[in-house]
Protein backbone atom coordinates (compact mmCIF):
# COMPACT_ATOMS: atom_id res chain seq x y z
CA UNK A 1 0.00 0.00 0.00
CA UNK A 2 1.34 3.42 -0.92
CA UNK A 3 2.17 5.93 1.79
CA UNK A 4 0.74 9.46 1.79
CA UNK A 5 3.58 10.99 -0.19
CA UNK A 6 3.40 8.31 -2.89
CA UNK A 7 -0.39 8.70 -3.08
CA UNK A 8 -0.04 12.45 -3.52
CA UNK A 9 2.69 12.12 -6.14
CA UNK A 10 0.53 9.63 -8.05
CA UNK A 11 -2.39 12.09 -7.84
CA UNK A 12 -0.53 15.10 -9.26
CA UNK A 13 1.11 12.97 -11.95
CA UNK A 14 -1.82 10.87 -13.16
CA UNK A 15 -4.84 13.01 -12.30
CA UNK A 16 -3.60 16.59 -12.33
CA UNK A 17 -1.13 15.84 -15.14
CA UNK A 18 1.70 17.91 -13.70
CA UNK A 19 4.93 17.91 -15.70
CA UNK A 20 7.67 15.43 -14.78
CA UNK A 21 9.82 18.32 -13.58
CA UNK A 22 7.09 19.62 -11.24
CA UNK A 23 6.35 16.13 -9.92
CA UNK A 24 10.06 15.62 -9.18
CA UNK A 25 10.23 19.00 -7.43
CA UNK A 26 7.20 18.27 -5.24
CA UNK A 27 8.59 14.89 -4.19
CA UNK A 28 11.92 16.49 -3.32
CA UNK A 29 10.18 19.12 -1.15
CA UNK A 30 8.17 16.54 0.78
CA UNK A 31 11.20 14.32 1.32
CA UNK A 32 13.21 17.36 2.42
CA UNK A 33 10.45 18.29 4.90
CA UNK A 34 10.48 14.81 6.41
CA UNK A 35 14.26 14.84 6.68
CA UNK A 36 14.49 18.30 8.31
CA UNK A 37 11.50 18.06 10.66
CA UNK A 38 11.66 14.38 11.63
CA UNK A 39 15.39 13.81 11.27
CA UNK A 40 14.87 10.64 9.26
CA UNK A 41 14.09 9.50 5.72
CA UNK A 42 10.92 7.61 6.66
CA UNK A 43 7.97 8.38 8.93
CA UNK A 44 4.52 6.89 9.32
CA UNK A 45 1.52 8.52 7.67
CA UNK A 46 0.16 9.52 11.07
CA UNK A 47 3.44 11.17 12.09
CA UNK A 48 3.66 13.04 8.79
CA UNK A 49 0.08 14.27 8.98
CA UNK A 50 0.51 15.33 12.61
CA UNK A 51 3.58 17.40 11.69
CA UNK A 52 1.59 19.33 9.11
CA UNK A 53 0.78 22.19 11.46
CA UNK A 54 1.67 25.91 11.44
CA UNK A 55 4.36 25.55 14.11
CA UNK A 56 6.31 22.79 12.33
CA UNK A 57 5.90 24.39 8.92
CA UNK A 58 7.17 27.70 10.28
CA UNK A 59 10.15 25.82 11.75
CA UNK A 60 10.82 24.30 8.33
CA UNK A 61 10.67 27.76 6.76
CA UNK A 62 13.25 29.11 9.23
CA UNK A 63 15.50 26.11 8.59
CA UNK A 64 15.44 26.81 4.87
CA UNK A 65 16.19 30.51 5.35
CA UNK A 66 19.04 29.70 7.72
CA UNK A 67 20.53 27.31 5.17
CA UNK A 68 20.83 30.17 2.69
CA UNK A 69 17.85 29.48 0.43
CA UNK A 70 16.50 32.51 -1.37
CA UNK A 71 13.04 33.82 -0.41
CA UNK A 72 11.80 32.74 -3.84
CA UNK A 73 12.96 29.14 -3.35
CA UNK A 74 11.50 29.05 0.16
CA UNK A 75 8.23 30.31 -1.26
CA UNK A 76 8.22 27.53 -3.86
CA UNK A 77 8.77 24.93 -1.13
CA UNK A 78 5.88 26.32 0.88
CA UNK A 79 3.65 26.27 -2.20
CA UNK A 80 4.49 22.60 -2.72
CA UNK A 81 3.64 21.87 0.92
CA UNK A 82 0.39 23.77 0.52
CA UNK A 83 -0.58 21.57 -2.41
CA UNK A 84 0.13 18.46 -0.32
CA UNK A 85 -1.95 19.82 2.57
CA UNK A 86 -4.87 20.58 0.24
CA UNK A 87 -4.70 16.95 -0.83
CA UNK A 88 -4.82 15.84 2.82
CA UNK A 89 -7.82 18.09 3.42
CA UNK A 90 -9.61 16.53 0.44
CA UNK A 91 -8.98 13.10 1.97
CA UNK A 92 -10.27 14.36 5.36
CA UNK A 93 -6.89 13.70 6.95
CA UNK A 94 -6.52 17.39 7.82
CA UNK A 95 -9.36 19.76 8.67
CA UNK A 96 -7.70 22.79 7.08
CA UNK A 97 -4.56 23.86 5.24
CA UNK A 98 -1.95 24.94 7.85
CA UNK A 99 0.35 26.55 5.26
CA UNK A 100 -2.16 29.39 4.91
CA UNK A 101 -1.31 30.45 8.47
CA UNK A 102 2.43 30.67 7.77
CA UNK A 103 3.58 33.98 6.21
CA UNK A 104 5.85 33.55 3.21
CA UNK A 105 9.17 35.42 3.13
CA UNK A 106 9.05 38.71 1.29
CA UNK A 107 10.55 38.61 -2.18
CA UNK A 108 12.07 41.51 -4.02
CA UNK A 109 9.94 42.12 -7.09
CA UNK A 110 11.84 41.63 -10.31
CA UNK A 111 10.94 43.92 -13.16
CA UNK A 112 10.29 42.09 -16.42
CA UNK A 113 13.08 42.24 -18.99
CA UNK A 114 12.28 43.47 -22.47
CA UNK A 115 13.92 44.26 -25.80
CA UNK A 116 13.84 47.73 -27.28
CA UNK A 117 11.45 48.19 -30.19
CA UNK A 118 14.21 49.56 -32.41
CA UNK A 119 16.39 46.47 -31.86
CA UNK A 120 13.55 44.09 -32.72
CA UNK A 121 12.63 46.11 -35.79
CA UNK A 122 16.25 45.72 -36.88
CA UNK A 123 15.98 41.95 -36.52
CA UNK A 124 12.73 41.74 -38.48
CA UNK A 125 14.12 43.89 -41.27
CA UNK A 126 17.30 41.83 -41.41
CA UNK A 127 15.37 38.54 -41.73
CA UNK A 128 12.50 39.80 -43.86
CA UNK A 129 13.52 37.91 -47.01
CA UNK A 130 13.76 34.67 -45.03
CA UNK A 131 10.04 34.85 -44.27
CA UNK A 132 8.49 36.71 -47.19
CA UNK A 133 10.62 35.95 -50.28
CA UNK A 134 8.47 33.89 -52.66
CA UNK A 135 11.43 32.99 -54.87
CA UNK A 136 13.07 31.34 -51.88
CA UNK A 137 9.81 29.54 -51.12
CA UNK A 138 9.68 28.12 -54.66
CA UNK A 139 13.28 26.95 -54.32
CA UNK A 140 12.36 25.24 -51.06
CA UNK A 141 9.39 23.47 -52.64
CA UNK A 142 11.74 21.90 -55.19
CA UNK A 143 14.51 21.12 -52.70
CA UNK A 144 12.73 20.52 -49.39
CA UNK A 145 14.21 17.03 -48.98
CA UNK A 146 17.81 18.24 -49.29
CA UNK A 147 20.10 19.46 -46.53
CA UNK A 148 19.92 23.03 -47.84
CA UNK A 149 16.13 22.75 -47.99
CA UNK A 150 15.94 21.65 -44.36
CA UNK A 151 18.15 24.55 -43.32
CA UNK A 152 15.94 26.95 -45.29
CA UNK A 153 12.83 25.56 -43.57
CA UNK A 154 14.45 25.88 -40.15
CA UNK A 155 15.27 29.56 -40.78
CA UNK A 156 11.70 30.24 -41.93
CA UNK A 157 10.23 28.41 -38.91
CA UNK A 158 12.54 30.10 -36.39
CA UNK A 159 11.72 33.55 -37.75
CA UNK A 160 7.98 32.77 -37.50
CA UNK A 161 8.43 31.60 -33.89
CA UNK A 162 9.91 34.98 -32.99
CA UNK A 163 7.32 36.83 -35.08
CA UNK A 164 4.38 35.15 -33.34
CA UNK A 165 5.77 35.34 -29.81
CA UNK A 166 6.41 39.05 -30.18
CA UNK A 167 3.64 39.96 -32.61
CA UNK A 168 0.91 38.24 -30.59
CA UNK A 169 2.38 38.32 -27.07
CA UNK A 170 2.02 34.55 -26.74
CA UNK A 171 3.20 32.33 -23.95
CA UNK A 172 5.47 29.53 -25.14
CA UNK A 173 2.85 26.87 -24.32
CA UNK A 174 0.21 28.82 -26.25
CA UNK A 175 2.40 28.92 -29.35
CA UNK A 176 3.16 25.20 -29.18
CA UNK A 177 -0.51 24.31 -28.67
CA UNK A 178 -1.86 26.19 -31.69
CA UNK A 179 -3.52 24.27 -34.53
CA UNK A 180 -3.98 25.37 -38.14
CA UNK A 181 -7.67 26.00 -37.45
CA UNK A 182 -6.74 28.62 -34.84
CA UNK A 183 -5.65 31.01 -37.61
CA UNK A 184 -8.54 32.83 -39.26
CA UNK A 185 -6.89 34.64 -42.17
CA UNK A 186 -10.24 35.96 -43.40
CA UNK A 187 -10.98 37.82 -40.19
CA UNK A 188 -7.25 38.27 -39.51
CA UNK A 189 -7.36 36.94 -35.96
CA UNK A 190 -5.91 33.97 -34.13
CA UNK A 191 -7.63 31.98 -31.40
CA UNK A 192 -5.43 31.26 -28.40
CA UNK A 193 -6.08 28.83 -25.57
CA UNK A 194 -4.44 30.30 -22.48
CA UNK A 195 -4.15 29.37 -18.83
CA UNK A 196 -7.18 27.64 -17.39
CA UNK A 197 -8.32 26.77 -20.93
CA UNK A 198 -9.52 30.36 -21.39
CA UNK A 199 -9.91 31.30 -25.05
CA UNK A 200 -9.10 34.71 -26.47
CA UNK A 201 -8.76 36.21 -29.93
CA UNK A 202 -5.79 38.32 -30.99
CA UNK A 203 -5.69 40.52 -34.13
CA UNK A 204 -3.24 39.54 -36.87
CA UNK A 205 -1.18 42.22 -38.57
CA UNK A 206 -1.10 41.93 -42.37
CA UNK A 207 2.62 41.13 -42.45
CA UNK A 208 2.27 38.34 -39.88
CA UNK A 209 -0.77 36.96 -41.67
CA UNK A 210 1.28 36.76 -44.88
CA UNK A 211 4.22 35.18 -43.08
CA UNK A 212 2.01 32.44 -41.63
CA UNK A 213 0.44 31.79 -45.04
CA UNK A 214 3.81 31.40 -46.77
CA UNK A 215 5.06 29.18 -43.95
CA UNK A 216 2.05 26.88 -44.34
CA UNK A 217 2.86 26.54 -48.04
CA UNK A 218 6.34 25.41 -47.06
CA UNK A 219 4.98 22.85 -44.59
CA UNK A 220 2.60 21.41 -47.18
CA UNK A 221 5.46 21.00 -49.63
CA UNK A 222 7.55 19.32 -46.96
CA UNK A 223 4.73 17.00 -45.82
CA UNK A 224 3.64 16.16 -49.34
CA UNK A 225 0.15 17.65 -49.37
CA UNK A 226 -2.48 19.66 -47.59
CA UNK A 227 -2.79 19.08 -43.87
CA UNK A 228 -5.99 18.91 -41.83
CA UNK A 229 -7.08 21.90 -39.76
CA UNK A 230 -6.61 19.91 -36.55
CA UNK A 231 -2.88 19.46 -37.10
CA UNK A 232 -0.29 21.61 -35.30
CA UNK A 233 0.33 25.03 -36.81
CA UNK A 234 4.08 24.93 -36.27
CA UNK A 235 6.07 21.73 -36.79
CA UNK A 236 9.67 20.58 -37.00
CA UNK A 237 11.13 19.57 -40.37
CA UNK A 238 10.03 16.02 -39.52
CA UNK A 239 6.44 17.18 -39.19
CA UNK A 240 6.21 16.88 -35.39
CA UNK A 241 4.64 19.45 -33.06
CA UNK A 242 7.15 21.83 -31.51
CA UNK A 243 8.33 21.30 -27.93
CA UNK A 244 9.55 23.80 -25.30
CA UNK A 245 13.30 23.29 -25.75
CA UNK A 246 12.97 23.73 -29.53
CA UNK A 247 11.22 27.08 -29.09
CA UNK A 248 13.78 28.26 -26.52
CA UNK A 249 16.69 27.36 -28.78
CA UNK A 250 15.03 29.01 -31.77
CA UNK A 251 14.65 32.32 -29.91
CA UNK A 252 18.26 32.24 -28.66
CA UNK A 253 19.55 31.36 -32.11
CA UNK A 254 17.56 34.05 -33.90
CA UNK A 255 18.28 36.89 -31.49
CA UNK A 256 21.86 36.01 -30.63
CA UNK A 257 24.26 38.58 -32.04
CA UNK A 258 21.53 41.01 -33.11
CA UNK A 259 22.61 44.59 -32.45
CA UNK A 260 20.84 46.11 -29.45
CA UNK A 261 19.48 42.80 -28.14
CA UNK A 262 21.28 41.83 -24.95
CA UNK A 263 20.53 39.87 -21.80
CA UNK A 264 18.31 36.83 -21.56
CA UNK A 265 16.72 35.79 -24.85
CA UNK A 266 13.56 33.82 -24.16
CA UNK A 267 9.95 33.54 -25.35
CA UNK A 268 8.72 35.33 -22.24
CA UNK A 269 11.00 38.31 -22.80
CA UNK A 270 9.44 38.70 -26.26
CA UNK A 271 5.99 38.67 -24.62
CA UNK A 272 7.19 41.32 -22.16
CA UNK A 273 8.57 43.35 -25.04
CA UNK A 274 5.20 43.52 -26.76
CA UNK A 275 3.45 44.56 -23.54
CA UNK A 276 6.04 47.26 -22.96
CA UNK A 277 5.76 48.52 -26.53
CA UNK A 278 1.96 48.67 -26.35
CA UNK A 279 2.10 50.61 -23.12
CA UNK A 280 4.62 53.04 -24.55
CA UNK A 281 2.27 53.42 -27.52
CA UNK A 282 -0.50 54.61 -25.19
CA UNK A 283 -2.52 51.37 -25.15
CA UNK A 284 -4.58 51.17 -21.96
CA UNK A 285 -3.84 48.51 -19.37
CA UNK A 286 -7.19 46.77 -19.74
CA UNK A 287 -6.62 46.23 -23.46
CA UNK A 288 -3.14 44.86 -22.81
CA UNK A 289 -4.57 42.61 -20.10
CA UNK A 290 -7.07 41.10 -22.55
CA UNK A 291 -4.47 40.64 -25.28
CA UNK A 292 -2.03 38.86 -22.96
CA UNK A 293 -4.71 36.74 -21.33
CA UNK A 294 -3.97 37.90 -17.79
CA UNK A 295 -6.55 36.92 -15.18
CA UNK A 296 -6.12 40.17 -13.25
CA UNK A 297 -5.01 43.71 -13.95
CA UNK A 298 -2.32 43.41 -11.28
CA UNK A 299 -0.38 41.01 -13.51
CA UNK A 300 -0.39 43.59 -16.30
CA UNK A 301 0.62 46.54 -14.14
CA UNK A 302 4.21 45.30 -13.80
CA UNK A 303 4.83 46.62 -17.32
CA UNK A 304 4.33 50.22 -16.26
CA UNK A 305 8.01 50.23 -15.23
CA UNK A 306 9.04 50.67 -18.84
CA UNK A 307 7.40 54.02 -19.29
CA UNK A 308 9.31 56.01 -16.67
CA UNK A 309 11.59 57.59 -19.29
CA UNK A 310 8.57 58.58 -21.37
CA UNK A 311 6.90 59.90 -18.23
CA UNK A 312 9.95 62.07 -17.52
CA UNK A 313 9.76 63.56 -21.00
CA UNK A 314 6.06 64.33 -20.55
CA UNK A 315 6.81 65.80 -17.13
CA UNK A 316 9.51 68.09 -18.49
CA UNK A 317 7.40 69.30 -21.39
CA UNK A 318 4.08 69.71 -19.55
CA UNK A 319 4.70 70.40 -15.87
CA UNK A 320 4.24 74.15 -15.16
CA UNK A 321 7.32 74.37 -12.97
CA UNK A 322 9.48 72.19 -15.21
CA UNK A 323 8.97 74.67 -18.08
CA UNK A 324 10.98 77.38 -16.38
CA UNK A 325 13.62 75.07 -15.02
CA UNK A 326 11.96 74.48 -11.67
CA UNK A 327 12.37 78.06 -10.45
CA UNK A 328 9.88 79.57 -8.02
CA UNK A 329 6.93 81.36 -9.57
CA UNK A 330 5.56 81.27 -13.10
Amino acid sequence: MMDLIDRYISYIKDVRRYSDRTVSLYRHVLEDYVSRIHGTDKVSDNELAASMNPSEIRTYEVMMMDSGMSPRTVGLHLSALSGFCRFLVSKEILSSNPVKLVPKPKQQKRLPSFFRKEALEGYFEMTRETALDRDELEFFKNNHDTESGQEMYKRRLNRLIVSMLYGLGLRRSELIGMSISDVDSGRKVVKVRGKGDKMREIPLLDVLCEEISLYLEAVEAMCGGQRSLKEPLLVTHRGHRLYPVYVDKAVKSELGGVKGITGKKSPHVLRHSLATGLLDGDADLNSIKELLGHSSLAATQVYTHSSISRLKDIYKSAHPRAKNGGKNGD
